[in-house]
Formats: structure tokens, sequence, C-alpha cells
């Protein structure tokens, strides 16, 4: 069975760090055992590793075409791997799965960590081979000695929160439509085998369940990213984005963006991009180009938000908390970083961690282009900062890890977001009808001027809403929001309180298909039992338009 990853974004270091992959020509059980048990050791919480086998490396780089394994070889060494997963103790075994790359048949052991460390593997596979632990430094897999087994046994039964099973939870809370939707999005081969197996199996295959077959229970990551309603299992499990709209502090508006963390961190974004980012261009005198910049520049907010997504405590009873004043952006988690990491490493710009705290959150934001590798946020927040000319942010941890806190001043030239913004009245006034609208939409209109994109002011979002709501009905905004992840139509009427039928799909959910801004995952295929409805880019647009002031994301 495929495995839940892109194969060539695996291959080409994409997928997840280069230390994570181990590299092999041909087949070498004895290297083999040692690189699982070092993978299932997982000292530092990096969530496992893979073995590609059928591929050189050249300095740590696959060589690519592969060599590749003759197809006679791939059912023999599967079953070699089985007998070297019985001589690691306690006893471990990788998922596997053959693949053809560049016309040749390799095969990828997926090592995640172990839930019984620590693990020990033969340094040989003689009969007097002497047992050791052996864990991973760097790309290599070496005996676990000094500080270094101190700190395996050390991790004892410890497994990271986003790994373990959930008690509370049964295998019906994972939800088929979300795991189809990531792997077709991270383009996996095993999108196509989902649609014939069954739920347990493919969670189990996934890593996201763990258990007996009559007591299968999902583990805390797969209900963060593949339930419907994560808050049920985690208290608090959202962002809250709170808007501050005059230097008082009386005047301001409370945003919540709930459901699977993907979700709510790409609508938190989209919301923040379209509110309160905005460029700004400046004529200077006697010169021919104009100095432009924005008050804040995306890839920053971006970064500090998924930074806070991927390393925020899940057992802590407590939102991401952003807070957006006239002249600065706040983003406060809970917990603060994991030791050694302090508030003087963190303001260094470079940051070598030791240990994670999420280790399959992150690797699930990593395959979705929400988050960078290891170590590289930060350092990109700094220069994302720099380049646009703003001052630079500021990085607090407290002492005792209690929480964690970036700060994003707003560019100094730059003129403030408040709800005194003038509204502009050339932008209000291309919108007139529902085409208008629907070009937009579609990107082909070139009467709407940069100020409606880039921010969007209070008349315009009350003009479309205006629009739509004669034109078509009142729920476009709330149906498209329902709709950035694929969803079935009875549950997409169960929660806006409709009933599912003919009538009210013709009333509400029809015209939208129409003018393109949602469409069906199965469009030739009227009674296909996992049909799912989603938002389109052009949908995305609209959306954009009218998520402002009190709109809430729930």
């Amino acid at each position: 069975m495929a495995l839940p990853i892109n194969i060539q974004e695996l291959i080409s270091g994409q997928a997840v760090e280069w230390e994570r992959l181990e590299f092999k020509q041909g087949w070498n059980p004895e290297e083999v055992v040692r690189t699982m048990c070092a993978f299932a050791n997982d000292v530092n919480n990096w969530g496992g590793g893979y073995i590609i086998i059928g591929v050189g490396a050249v300095d740590g780089q696959p060589a690519l075409p592969p060599v590749g394994l003759q197809s006679n070889q791939l059912d023999r060494i599967q079953k070699e791997v089985v007998e070297l997963g019985n001589r690691i103790q306690p006893t471990y075994f990788p998922i596997m799965q053959p693949y053809e790359l560049d016309g040749r048949h390799i095969l990828v052991l997926w090592c995640p960590a172990g839930d019984f460390r620590p693990y020990s593997a033969p340094s040989t596979l003689g009969s007097k081979a002497q047992r050791q632990y052996y864990i991973r430094v760097g790309s290599s897999s070496i005996v676990a000695k000094g500080e270094s087994l101190r700190r395996l046994y050390e991790l004892a039964a410890r497994v990271p929160f986003d790994d373990r099973i959930n008690q509370e939870a049964s295998i019906d809370d994972l939800d088929v439509g979300l795991i189809q939707a990531y792997l077709q999005e991270v383009k996996s081969d095993l999108y196509e085998e989902s649609k014939h197996i069954s739920l347990p199996i493919l969670a189990r295959n996934m890593h996201i369940a763990k258990g007996s077959d009559e007591y299968l229970r999902p583990v805390n990551v797969g209900l963060l990213f593949f339930s419907t309603t994560p808050e049920k299992f985690f208290d608090r499990a959202w962002i809250e984005i709170v808007w501050h709209k005059d230097e008082v502090g009386d005047n301001f508006t409370e945003h919540y963006f709930k459901g699977p963390l993907q979700k709510q961190l790409r609508e938190a974004l989209s919301f923040i991009r379209t509110n309160i980012i905005h460029e700004q261009v400046i004529k200077v005198p006697n010169q021919a180009e104009a100095l432009r910049f924005y008050n804040y520049p995306f890839e920053a907010v971006e970064e500090a938000l998924s930074n806070a997504v991927y390393h925020k405590g899940y057992d802590c009873r407590s939102p991401i908390e952003v807070q957006i004043y006239s002249d600065m952006i706040t983003i406060l988690s809970y917990p603060g970083a994991i030791p050694p990491v302090n508030h003087q490493i963190l303001n260094h710009q470079k940051i070598v961690a030791r240990e994670y705290r999420n280790r399959r959150i992150g690797d699930f934001l990593k395959e979705l282009d929400l988050t960078e590798g290891r170590g590289t946020g930060f350092p990109k927040i700094f220069r994302k900062m720099k380049d646009n000319g703003s001052p630079e942010p500021v990085i607090e941890a407290d002492a005792d890890s209690v929480c964690f806190v970036v700060k994003l001043p707003i560019h100094p030239q730059a003129e403030r977001v408040n709800n005194n913004s003038g509204s502009n009245p050339i932008a209000i006034l291309k919108f007139n009808s529902l085409e208008d609208i629907i070009a937009y939409a579609n990107g082909t209109s070139n009467a709407v001027s940069n100020a409606v994109s880039n921010a969007v002011s209070n008349a315009v979002s009350n003009r479309v809403e205006a629009i739509l709501s004669g034109s078509m009905h009142n729920r476009v905004a709330e149906l498209l929001n329902l709709m950035l992840l694929p969803i079935k139509r009875s549950e997409l009427f169960e929660r806006v309180g409709l009933s599912d039928q003919s009538r009210n799909r013709m009333k509400y959910i029809d015209p939208l298909i129409k003018i393109g801004w949602i469409a069906k995952k199965f469009p030739n295929e009227v009674n296909n039992p996992s049909q799912l409805y989603y938002t389109t880019d052009s949908g995305k647009r609209v959306l954009d338009l009218m998520m402002i002031n009190d709109y809430k994301v729930s």
C-alpha cells in the first residue's frame, strides 16, 4: 500500500529533512537494521525517517536516475526486513512500499518513531553480535554513548503528545473526506487506494491510529488534522484574532478560526492578508521609481503564525492569540520553547533545536507547504522584515517557558490599519452587479483597483454582500467558508441548519456551481456516495472580499 507522502518530493528532500533520509544503492541488511533502530529511537523527536533502497547517494544527495532493484528482489527484501524487525528489541517493523522511479524499481521503508524506546539492534547479523542502541546524528546512524545514551533512556516510554493515542476518541471521529483531501493535495499514491479501503486500514497506514483491531484508536495528530471538530478533544485548540481599531482599546472585533489545523491556519492567514496587509506606494521627488513596501510582509506573518501552530502545546487549554494593533501584530502561543532554546537564542536569528514538541504536526504542515524545515522559520521572519524595510521582529520567551510571543512592528512609513480607513467610492461603484463580482472572481476584470484586492474596505464588503443577497441568497459567504475543505453535502447542510433536500440544493448550491465558485470532486458521477463539494479559487477570491469586521469563521 502506498505511503501518505509524495515520493518525488520525498526523494528530493522537499518533504522531510535530509537527516531523515538514508539512501542505499543496494541491499545491505546489517546497515539497514541499524538505521531502522536509530529511526525508531528518534532521540531528537524528529518523527523517524525513511530508508530508500535502490537509490545511491553522493555526499548525502540522491544519485539519480536510480540504480534500482530487480523486480524479483522486492519480495525477498521485504521478507528480510520483517526478519530484521524481529531482531530489534523491542520488536519494530517499518512500513514498506515498492515504487517505480524513472523506470527502475525501488523500495521505501517508512520508519516512524517507536512507542517503546529505547530500541537496540545487533551490531552484526552474526551469532555473537553485541546489542547496541543506535541513534541518528546528522545523516549517520551511530551507537549511543555517554550523554546521548542517557538522553535516550530518559525518553523511555515518553511519546510526544501529538503521537499519543487518544483514549477519548474512536476511529469514527476521523473524517475520510478530510484524509482524502489531504492525500490528493500532497499528490500521494495512497489517494487512489483510499477510495477502496476501510477507514481503519487507511488510518493505520497513515500512522494516525494505533492499537489492536478491536481497540483501534486515533492518535492526537490524526484528530487535529482529520477531525471536523478537534476542539471537541483539545480544549480551545483554535486561533483567535483580536483586531483593535482604536488607540484606547474600546473598539475591537474578535474572530475565531476553528476546525482542522490546516483549515484554521489557512483561513486566519487569508483574513490577515485580506483585511490587514496592504501595499503602499510613495512617489519620491526627482526619482523615476516609487518607493513600494507593505505595512507587514505577509511571508513574515505567515511564518510566525505557522510556527505557533507547529509548536503549540495542544494539551494546554489556551488558544493561539493574534492581537492586531495600529502599530504592531503580536502572536502569542503556549507553552514556550523547549530548553535549551531561550530568549537569547531566539533573537540570535539562527536556532539549533535539540528536541521538537510536535514531531508529527510538523510533518503534516511541511507536506502541505505550510511551514519550512527545521530551524529556518525564524531566520526567514527576520529576513522578510528586513527586505521590506520593517523594524526587526521581537521574539520573547519567558524564563519558565510558559508562553511564546512574536511581535511584528509596522513599517515606519506605513499608514495604520484601523476602523476609520475611508471607503473607496470609485472601487465601490465598480461592483454594481453580480456580473462585476463574477468578473473579479475570475480575474477578468480590470475595473477594480489594487486598493480593493489589497485592503478591502467595509463599504466594498457590504456592497458585495448586498449584491449577492439580492441576486442569489444571503448564505454565500457562509457556504464558501465551510467548503474551503471538501465536505459532503449532507454535512454541509447540517452545519448551516438546513435539511438535505433537492429544493435547498437548487437554491443554495446549484447557483454557486453554475458560476464556478464551488465544484464537485466527482463532477461526472452524480450518485457517487463519496461526493464532496469544495470552494474553487474564484470562490476564495469572493470570500476574501466578504471576510471583514464581524464576519467570524467558526
